[in-house]
């Protein structure tokens, strides 16, 4: 409760002798029953946080990058790979075998079929045919049907209507009816003028007599019910329930002192319990004994598995190799090709000469004759 309300309430409700007797043992009373409720709700809200920021919070996010490495990567790769390409698929194949067909029907036949076999005909009919009969039709229905309706109408039916009945009537309405009205109004209202004029005298003598009977009522009720029960909510209730307002919200603003006081010693303890050590211990045991680990056995482990995996690969790449140069070589043999092009087959090699002492290893030897020694041979 702000200072402005306090003020309004001392204005109009001045501090009594009651109120100044109960403040006291109401507080004390107030704070008893409260203090218990504010450490369990500042305990559980310490709990609430501890948990959303320990255990809520990680599993969430836990669980949120499961949920997209198993459930959202696969399906978004499912879905730009397969389905979509899938669903482009059946839709060209259902425009290619359902949609194009009808459409080519509908232009190329149904179209033609409709306009020169039906609407050209029809446009023909009718305006050649059809319209001259409707003119000539419609001539004839005016001329001889609409012509005598019309004037059987304006010449005989309106004038018998309005001289024999209408006239009549107009003046009968003027002459006779109207006077006759006037003077019954005329009448009713003066017999209603004096029945209001009595009925008013009566009901003036009854309010007259109600009027005093309420007031004798009303005083009654004030005096012996309204009066008694304003001044027990004023001096009474109304002291006793602001006096308890007042000691609840004091008694909540304690508690919470006391349960904070309470929540920093437990804390203390725990720290100084708890905390200290295990820091010591993770500073002095755990962070040599990691170091040792990360330097003596993590990093040459990962330096032989970096080396184990190059070997790995450049032995793959070998075989890859290896395994290329075999198919190449079967197929040429399968198909046949160019004797210099075959890499199974050894590539000629020239003659030594006496100056020339450079050969090819794993090459096979070349004759030691030349050409021209051939040749005379030859002709020999």
């Amino acid at each position: 409760m702000d200072a402005s309300k306090h003020q309004e309430l001392e204005r109009y409700e001045p501090d009594t002798a009651l109120t100044r007797l109960i403040r006291i043992p109401v507080r004390i009373v107030v704070l008893v029953l409260v203090l218990p409720v504010r450490m369990v709700w500042d305990l559980l809200a310490a709990g609430w946080h501890a948990a959303d920021r320990t255990l809520l919070r990680p599993l969430g996010r836990g669980l949120a990058w499961l949920a997209d490495t198993l459930v959202l990567t696969p399906l978004s790769w499912l879905f730009t790979h397969v389905l979509t390409p899938l669903a482009l698929a059946v839709t060209w194949l259902a425009t290619a075998l359902f949609i194009w067909p009808w459409i080519g029907l509908w232009r190329y036949v149904v179209v033609p079929v409709a306009k020169y076999g039906v609407a050209v005909p029809l446009v023909w009919l009718y305006a050649n045919l059809l319209a001259p009969l409707g003119h000539g039709a419609a001539w004839l229905f005016t001329t001889l049907v609409v012509g005598p309706v019309v004037g059987l109408w304006r010449y005989a039916l309106v004038p018998a209507a309005r001289y024999g009945v209408i006239v009549p009537l107009v003046w009968l309405y003027g002459a006779v009816l109207t006077p006759l009205g006037r003077g019954t109004a005329w009448a009713l209202d003066r017999v209603w003028q004096g029945t209001a004029w009595v009925l008013g005298g009566v009901w003036k003598g009854l309010a007259a007599t109600g009027r005093g009977l309420g007031i004798a009522v009303t005083w009654l009720v004030m005096t012996l019910l309204v009066a008694p029960a304003s001044w027990l909510y004023r001096r009474v209730l109304a002291p006793v329930g602001r006096e308890i307002a007042d000691a609840a919200e004091v008694a909540w603003r304690i508690a919470g002192y006391l349960s904070r006081a309470v929540g920093r010693g437990i804390a203390w303890l725990f720290r100084h319990l708890i905390g200290v050590p295990v820091a010591w211990a993770y500073r002095t045991v755990c962070t040599p004994l990691g170091h040792f680990v990360r330097d003596a056995l993590w990093a040459p482990a990962r330096r032989a598995a970096l080396e184990a995996g190059r070997a790995a690969r450049g032995a793959l790449a070998t075989a890859r190799e290896t395994v290329r140069q075999a198919r190449r070589d079967a197929w040429r043999a399968l198909v046949g090709g160019t004797a210099g092009a075959r890499s199974g087959e050894p590539l000629g090699v020239p003659a030594r000469t006496l100056g020339s002492t450079t050969t090819v290893p794993s090459a096979a030897q070349a004759p030691e004759t030349s050409l021209l020694d051939e040749k005379l041979v030859k002709q020999g």
